[in-house]
Formats: structure tokens, sequence, C-alpha cells
């Protein structure tokens, strides 16, 4: 089942780049405290991904914070080498970039995109959320390309 507006962020371990190297985290740690902008992509350096998705939100991170935002998160189902590099590549040092790469919070969260047609696999359907506490209070998913799930779109429901 997909989730909604209303329910609890699924705790999933999910991976992330620290200053040591590769390092675990729960989603519960990591998103269920405060005000958080969750946004998923179905690949990093995939083309929407790299030229709209992620530097959209980059480019407006002090704004996100302006109006009150403590995190912002972006999961795909990439390994964590890949998401940093894609970050570093960004210039995102104020997302939190979470490496799903078996898929199991998309799977959690209900938002799995079969990539298979394209040779990609199981992916995470493109997405943004507002997250408050743990629970979702929005949550605009893209069933094909990038509209919903832009910042511009999240900074106008926040």
């Amino acid at each position: 089942m997909t989730i909604s507006a209303g329910d609890p962020l699924p705790d999933v371990e999910l991976r992330t780049m620290t200053p040591d190297g590769p390092g675990t985290v729960r989603t519960a740690d990591a998103l269920g405290k405060g005000k958080v902008v969750l946004f998923a992509v179905p690949g990093a350096f995939t083309p929407g991904c790299s030229n709209v998705h992620l530097p959209g939100f980059v480019q407006n991170s002090a704004e996100l914070r302006a109006k009150g935002v403590d995190t912002i998160a972006c999961v795909a189902v990439n390994d964590v080498f890949v998401m940093d590099a894609w970050g570093k590549a960004h210039g995102a040092d104020d997302i939190l970039l979470l490496a799903d790469g078996n898929a199991e919070f998309t799977e959690a969260m209900g938002l799995v995109l079969d990539g298979s047609r394209a040779g990609l696999g199981r992916r995470s359907k493109r997405y943004a959320a507002i997250v408050q506490d743990g629970v979702v209070r929005s949550i605009d998913v893209d069933e094909s390309g990038i509209d919903l799930s832009t910042c511009s779109n999240i900074l106008l429901k926040l």
C-alpha cells in the first residue's frame, strides 16, 4: 500500500556517507524529528534527477530552512558511494543523501518503480513529502515527468 498523508514513515535502515566512510542510519532517527522535506529520485546521475530535481533543492535549501525545515533529505535506490559522488558533483552539502540500495525503504513506502524495461531494475518513484515528527503531512508523487515533486512545489506547501 502506498504511504499517504497521516501515515508514519517506515523505520528502515539506510546508508549514508559519514566522515569515516559509509555508515548506517535508521529513518526514524534521520527523518523522525522536526520538519523534514524528503524527496526521492529514480536514480542519481540520471538526466531529470541531475538536471532538475536535485538542483532545485540545492539552490533553494536556504529558503526551505527559512520556512522552518530542519532536514532536507533525498533517497534513491543507489549505493552509498554513488549517492556521495552525486551529492559532491552538485554541491548538495545541505542535503542528507540516503542510499536505499536494496529498495527496502522504497518498498515500505509503497513507491517502487519498475524500470526493468529501461534496464534500470527496481527504483523509487519520484516524489516529495513534508514530514513532521515522523508523520507524513503531504506527499506528491510524479507518475511521469518532474512536476509535483519539485522544490518550488514544496515551497508553496510550507
